[in-house]
């Protein structure tokens, strides 16, 4: 007996299952009206705008600080320092770079950097004066200046 007792209760179990799926699919899956998530009020659509706001406030806040103060760049001394550089093509420009007490001339592609040419550290020329103008020139570009200030509404400054 006991040996078919176990099948006779596997056979209720399954019956059992069979008879409440059913109603267990009968339940409701989905929220009622009752139920439903409280609507947005307007001290909450508020908060969030005044916090969008204080959040674009800072950044508008760290980007005139950088463009004021500048960026300083973490790290190293001035032991590489460019001394030079020209274009001589779309993305081609030839580099002097002073390490230590030698020049490097470098030639600096989009996809490479070659050393052309090595030199010994030398003083830096400065950049050439620019030729002296004559008197009539220099009294015109100090009226039009004036002219433009007045148009601009800008005050001049003390001593000019």
């Amino acid at each position: 007996m006991i040996s078919c007792s176990r099948p006779l209760r596997a056979a209720a179990s399954l019956f059992a299952w069979t008879c409440a799926l059913p109603a267990l699919a009968a339940l409701p899956t989905v929220p009622t009206p009752a139920e439903a998530a409280p609507a947005v009020g307007a001290s909450g659509l508020l908060q969030a705008g005044f916090g969008m706001l204080v959040v674009l406030g800072l950044i508008f806040a760290c980007a005139w600080m950088a463009r004021r103060f500048g960026l300083q760049r973490f790290g190293g001394g001035n032991v590489v320092k460019v001394v030079s550089s020209s274009m001589v093509g779309q993305r081609e420009r030839v580099v002097v770079v002073e390490v230590g007490a030698t020049w490097l001339v470098l030639g600096v592609t989009a996809s490479q950097i070659n050393t052309l040419h090595t030199l010994p550290a030398q003083a830096v020329a400065s950049a050439p004066a620019a030729s002296p103008l004559d008197a009539k020139t220099s009294q015109a570009l100090g009226v039009f200046a004036q002219k433009l200030r007045e148009s601009l509404g800008v005050r001049p400054r003390p001593g000019q």
